[in-house]
């Protein structure tokens, strides 16, 4: 299971080192793409089929939703293969959308990781910390924040 946050420091040239507790869980190949609140998701390739239809629904109809959904996703996805030191150039139009600076930060959380710039994950970390009660009460009632 992927957990837990790593901080590092992405190059000038988009050069990043994936944590290793990560690279040991994704295997060696993995998909990288545009996600929500403008961060990066980070995923498996074995298990990108799975998380794509947990995002749209299994067998969802093309509707406008998922059509715009995939367009977001899909369209910006690439496929990652570290080096030997765990190493990946990330492509310029992903550390553009996410506003990747120096400091990045990897969070796992479950079949994905996030990598988001760490001034952008430190706002976000802090919202969370002050709504948590709510988001819990909203799921456990049935509705989503």
């Amino acid at each position: 299971m992927l957990i837990g946050q790593y901080e590092t420091t992405i190059t000038e040239a988009k050069r990043v080192a994936i944590p290793k507790k990560f690279r040991s869980e994704l295997g060696s190949n993995f998909i990288i793409a545009r996600w929500y609140e403008k961060c990066l998701v980070l995923v498996a390739k074995n298990n990108w089929t799975s998380l794509m239809e947990r995002v749209t629904g299994t067998n969802a109809p093309v509707i406008a939703p998922v059509r715009r959904t995939d367009r977001f996703i899909l369209g910006s996805a690439f496929e990652l293969t570290p080096d030997s030191q765990g190493r990946a150039v990330l492509p310029t139009s992903l550390v553009e959308y996410a506003g990747l600076k120096v400091e990045v930060v990897f969070v796992g959380l479950g079949d994905r990781v996030e990598i988001w710039d760490k001034t952008h994950w430190e706002k976000e970390e802090s919202e969370l910390a002050n709504i948590a009660g709510d988001l819990i009460e909203n799921l456990n009632n049935g509705q989503r924040p």
